[in-house]
């Protein structure tokens, strides 16, 4: 039973015990669900983080490794990538008094990522997934104009859709609008949305309140992170960042891309929650990608399915 005085997502997240947050799309994706996260632990709940990961893992230590394309993070992990997203947040975690492991997944095809994520499941007792994506483009369904980025963002999607066993699987995205500059249209994001309310898979929004001990806090980790690496910051957790401190407009740390400049705006600090079965059940090739080993092997089975459309959605404008 939902209420009207807590967003269905977060009544969901709460009948849990143990809840794995993940960053969806890798970069630092994981960052979004911070808020989320710091609210969780706050209300007695075991919050476990883990990311998608860019970093070549090839120069990690030994030790880090716990299984195949599952790796554990620490502050002290030592990598030779100058941007490790996934360690910058362990050591703003230990910083804070905050458990600091941050799990890594290796960014290749569904099969090996199921594996790892039913391994990591299976290693911490999880009853709760929450998928993280900032921005907007893992609720496309796939016969949209533009897709935005969506080969990590299928990935994870469907890999954790196979795991069945688990009890709760949810999807929050935080940034709404930030994907312009990838061609996505966000009329057919709420086109999209819209349809998964029909279907009884879209959870609803809320806001990150910016007065709270999460905004606070999350303010002060994408600030973090981007010290920890000034010439590669984060767009999209600097663009919800600079939304939840009230600036507007052209702001940010986005460069202008011709005919889609940043839009920093309140819309930004909204979480959309859906359901991971809904959302699998709308992608049109998602079951493409089920046996899949490589990003490679995605992103071609995706350019497949596209050529195969007699037509593409095309992008909706606001009438408003």
């Amino acid at each position: 039973m939902t209420s009207l005085l807590q967003p269905p997502l977060l009544t969901r997240l709460l009948t849990a015990e143990r809840v794995l947050i993940a960053g969806a799309g890798g970069g630092h994706d994981v960052y979004a669900g911070l808020p989320i996260a710091l609210a969780l632990r706050a209300a007695g709940r075991e919050v476990h983080l883990a990311n998608l990961a860019f970093t070549h893992h090839y120069g990690l230590d030994g030790g880090a490794w716990v299984g195949p394309q599952l790796a554990r993070i620490t502050p002290d992990t030592r990598s030779a990538e100058p941007k490790f997203p996934e360690r910058s947040l362990a050591r703003w975690l230990r910083a804070h008094q905050l458990p600091d492991t941050v799990w890594a997944f290796a960014s290749v095809g569904v099969k090996p990522l199921r594996a790892a994520y039913r391994a990591l499941v299976r290693r911490l007792g999880i009853d709760a997934i929450l998928l993280v994506d900032g921005g907007t483009d893992i609720l496309m369904r796939g016969d949209e104009a533009g897709l935005g980025t969506p080969e990590e963002d299928m990935a994870s999607l469907a890999a954790v859709a196979g795991l069945r066993n688990v009890p709760q699987r949810l999807v929050a995205c935080l940034g709404f609008g930030i994907d312009a500059h990838h061609g996505v249209s966000h009329g057919l994001v709420l086109e999209n949305l819209a349809a998964l309310q029909r279907e009884g898979g879209y959870l609803g929004a809320f806001s990150v309140p910016a007065d709270s001990p999460e905004a606070a806090l999350y303010l002060d980790a994408v600030a973090h992170a981007r010290d920890e690496c000034p010439e590669r910051p984060s767009i999209v957790q600097g663009s919800v960042a600079a939304a939840l401190r009230g600036e507007f407009g052209d702001a940010g740390p986005a460069e202008p891309v011709p005919g889609s400049e940043p839009f920093v705006n309140p819309l930004m600090t909204l979480y959309f929650g859906v359901t991971v079965e809904a959302l699998a059940a709308r992608n049109r090739y998602l079951d493409r990608l089920e046996g899949t080993t490589t990003t490679r092997e995605i992103a071609s089975a995706i350019a497949d399915f596209r050529e195969e459309l007699p037509r593409l959605r095309p992008a909706r404008a606001f009438p408003h």
